[in-house]
């Protein structure tokens, strides 16, 4: 029997498992990776428990921190107690506008996603707050995207409860680099 057909481009890859079964992806570095479909499906049952103010503020259209009550540091994500000193912590709404902080391309995501490859990543970056949120940057090409660009959040209707419920676009349209 033949080996599966052979491929430079990701994409094609998968576009030949899903006919096929399986396929070779002839990767950068000049190795030829083995590529199967292996169907996945399970129904998780999933509480948010202390998280839970974060995920049905997204639902509102708020993003929430989380700020120790001791120390004052303050999370981009949600957080039950300080990770530098340990204490508890309240939550705070984040602003809707950030900038990019960094960024990158993803050619391959999990289920949910991989209709939607490539797709752009952002660290988000809130004035004021100590870490980063972790978003989709929807509307912008890579050759656009840059450092520092300022990018406000939209916000999934109806919600799915999901961290997906938030993602981020240019805040202006048409600014380059300055």
């Amino acid at each position: 029997m033949a080996d599966p057909k052979k491929f430079a481009r990701f994409r094609d890859v998968m576009k030949e498992v899903n006919r096929k079964g399986a396929a070779i992806y002839k990767n950068p570095a000049g190795t030829q990776d083995l590529v199967i479909m292996s169907p996945y499906n399970i129904k998780y049952i999933h509480s948010y428990a202390q998280d839970s103010p974060f995920f049905l503020g997204l639902a509102k259209g708020d993003i929430l921190g989380s700020e120790c009550k001791n120390c004052h540091y303050r999370y981009a994500t949600p957080r039950s107690h300080c990770m530098e000193c340990g204490h508890e912590t309240k939550w705070f709404r984040l602003p809707r506008e950030g900038k990019v902080h960094s960024w990158t391309t993803c050619y391959f995501g999990g289920e949910e996603f991989l209709k939607e490859t490539p797709f752009n990543l952002a660290l988000v970056e809130f004035e004021g707050v100590d870490t980063l949120l972790l978003s989709r940057l929807k509307g912008a090409k890579e050759k656009d995207i840059f450092i520092g660009m300022k990018v406000r959040a939209q916000f999934r209707r109806p919600p799915r409860y999901l961290i997906s419920d938030v993602s981020f676009v240019p805040a202006e349209r048409g600014r380059s680099r300055k």
